[in-house]
């Protein structure tokens, strides 16, 4: 049986345990947390989406992601760069995403600087990636919440007038995009062999 950390699905494979519940967990588990990420569009999405996520639960996001694509045409950074006030009173009128000021011109203006960046967004984020892979955890108490290179690379993103990208943020974000795999130990998607025929 999975420790209580782990969780099985009614398709035999093991979990982490967050992934239990709810379906769009289950897919956002299975195809997305963890794998590496390199596509810049994608990238920004989630250093937006993530900014979105703070103080709130991520299911909250993955649920309203579609509309946060329709409404930010697509995490385009060009296009996203050009939005101005008006936009972010139309935005703060729509009940089908976060209506927060602060994180909505906030992800303007990352855009803004993700344009000035002297290199493409994925080579940057991607050279904070810890040099040495570390030991799937066994539990998420063995789960950091921050690492050195996460505040390497928040505070090298607010230097250049990004927001919302606090350490603990990036970290996330690292978790996210593939920077370190935090799948725990017996999860069927934890390290290199993580296919469904290396889980059975």
């Amino acid at each position: 049986m999975p420790r209580p950390e782990l969780t099985r699905g009614d398709d035999g494979l093991t979990r982490c345990g967050w992934s239990a519940g709810d379906e769009e967990y289950r897919r956002y588990h299975d195809d997305e947390w963890g794998r590496p990420q390199h596509d810049p569009t994608l990238l920004f999405e989630k250093i937006c989406l993530e900014g979105f996520q703070a103080g709130l639960s991520w299911i909250t996001i993955l649920r309203r992601r579609p509309a946060f694509r329709e409404v930010f045409h697509d995490f385009d950074v060009v296009r996203v760069a050009a939005m101005d006030e008006s936009d972010v009173q139309r935005l703060l009128a729509d009940e089908r995403i976060i209506r927060h000021r602060g994180k909505i011109e906030a992800t303007i203006g990352n855009a803004r600087a993700t344009l000035d960046l002297d290199q493409p967004i994925d080579e940057f984020i991607w050279s904070f990636a810890p040099e040495t892979p570390r030991e799937a955890p066994t539990s998420f108490a063995e789960v950091p919440a921050i690492t050195p290179e996460s505040n390497a690379l928040s505070r090298e993103l607010r230097k250049r007038g990004f927001r919302f990208v606090g350490p603990t943020t990036m970290y996330a974000l690292m978790q996210a995009a593939g920077l370190v795999d935090d799948h725990l130990a017996g999860c069927f998607r934890s390290g290199p062999s993580s296919s469904p025929a290396a889980a059975s």
